[in-house]
């Protein structure tokens, strides 16, 4: 927990370090209070690191993970970028802490990374700006927001229907890569979207149909927007966050990330059926 540790737990583990990777950072829905939830973690977990990294004369590099949340807030903001489509030039600018909360606090930690970066000379700064992480994982029973959607999406949670929301998603595995590369390789800087594809929750639930059948109760239609947006608040949603995403298309460029770090993606039908399969495994069901 970046935003707990003092000064000299950073400064200790850092001693000889050339290179700092920074991943950590609160995701998920079940909030109380989103200032002290999110956003003050994320804000100060960045600057407790990057603080040390200023005190260690070693550090030449380091690899943040941002999120694509800190380039679009709502799906609607697409309509507003070149081509509907966006890259790393944009910012982020419709999430507050009311509203979007979890995007609000990838936001203003990265820009405060780049503040901090741009206020030295002596380390560089890479960031990694991922979509929404699928694939198996090291902890098979993992609580993580993601492994909550894909299970909900075979556990009969989602059987009535899913809502036309749009999503990138990348693979786990070929996140691992990106940050790799982002550390290792001498030319890599600014941000990078990590994205292997833009889709939604329907096209997802047909990749596990595909495969598993009918062993489970996954979605199969699309539920109207004006219902989600009647139901949203008894399911943990605002309905300002079901009018600005439902009906529109989440679209990124993931160009860049392919070009200067070398990504190659899997097929997110293959993330989605290894993501699944390891629940099962584990009889997550």
């Amino acid at each position: 927990k970046a935003s707990l540790l003092d000064d000299g737990a950073f400064d200790e583990a850092m001693q000889g370090c050339e290179l700092v990777f920074h991943t950590a950072s609160p995701f998920t829905s079940k909030i109380k209070d989103p200032r002290k939830d999110l956003v003050e973690p994320a804000l100060n977990g960045t600057k407790n690191v990057l603080g040390a990294v200023n005190r260690t004369q070693s550090v030449k590099r380091v690899v943040l993970t941002s999120s694509c949340a800190a380039i679009i807030g709502d799906a609607k903001d697409c309509l507003g970028y070149p081509n509907g489509i966006a890259t790393e030039a944009q910012w982020n600018e419709s999430s507050t802490v009311d509203h979007q909360a979890y995007s609000y606090s990838k936001t203003v930690a990265e820009k405060a990374a780049w503040e901090m970066n741009k206020a030295q000379t002596r380390w560089d700064l890479v960031v990694i700006n991922p979509s929404l992480v699928i694939g198996p994982g090291i902890n098979p029973n993992a609580t993580s927001e993601s492994f909550s959607l894909v299970r909900q999406l075979g556990d009969g949670t989602m059987k009535s229907g899913v809502p036309a929301f749009s999503i990138g998603v990348v693979d786990v595995r070929d996140l691992a890569i990106a940050h790799f590369n982002a550390g290792f390789m001498p030319e890599a800087s600014g941000r990078h979207i990590i994205s292997a594809e833009n889709t939604d929750f329907i096209t997802l639930s047909g990749y596990l149909q595909k495969k598993f059948g009918s062993a489970y109760p996954f979605p199969k239609r699309l539920i109207p927007k004006i219902l989600v947006w009647l139901i949203a608040p008894g399911a943990g949603f605002t309905r300002k966050m079901i009018w600005q995403n439902v009906g529109y298309p989440w679209r990124v460029d993931n160009a860049k990330g392919i070009k200067e770090l070398g990504v190659k993606y899997r097929p997110v039908e293959e993330s989605m059926v290894d993501f699944f399969q390891q629940m099962v495994d584990n009889k997550v069901f």
